[in-house]
């Protein structure tokens, strides 16, 4: 395929169509979009160069810092909001329906108990913000997990809300 014929084609695609069929999925999506309100929802398809043109956005806003091509060909630095952390520990919880479920070092919370305040935190969340959407299809570029078109499809991080 010619690179001309293959940039027309990323042109052409709207970011916001999803990229898959699966009625369950979709409705997921719509869901969580209802509930988070993103700006914009984008559905990421694996392309080198969609791969290019978001860290191209993440140096442009800050996220990401290009480092040294001669020592680190092709290597970033990523940083997030110090707010914005993944893991700490007095927010963490396993949630079951037995406290017992939990074991003796774990904060616990009743699921439906969790699920509420999870839904009233999650309201408006991504306002001003993009959704990505990635299908998970095996092995992928070094940023993207894959790109469509494989077989089994399934969400990074799905949750039931």
């Amino acid at each position: 395929m010619s690179s001309t014929r293959t940039q027309k084609t990323i042109e052409d695609r709207n970011p916001a169509a999803p990229l898959s069929k699966n009625t369950h999925l979709l409705n997921w999506v719509e869901k969580m979009a209802n509930l988070t309100k993103p700006d914009a929802i984008h559905w990421v398809d694996g392309s080198q160069e969609e791969d290019e043109t978001v860290k191209a956005q993440m140096v442009a806003g800050g996220t990401f810092t290009k480092l040294n091509e001669e020592l680190w060909p092709g290597c970033y630095y990523a940083r997030s909001d110090r707010s914005d952390v993944a893991r700490v520990e007095d927010r963490t919880f396993i949630c079951s329906l037995s406290k017992d479920g939990a074991g003796p070092t774990n904060n616990w919370e009743e699921p439906f108990q969790m699920r509420r305040k999870l839904k009233e935190l999650f309201n408006g969340c991504m306002q001003g913000r993009t959704m990505y959407f990635s299908l998970l299809q095996g092995q992928g570029t070094s940023f993207w997990p894959g790109a469509s078109g494989a077989p089994t499809e399934c969400m990074q991080g799905t949750t039931r809300l």
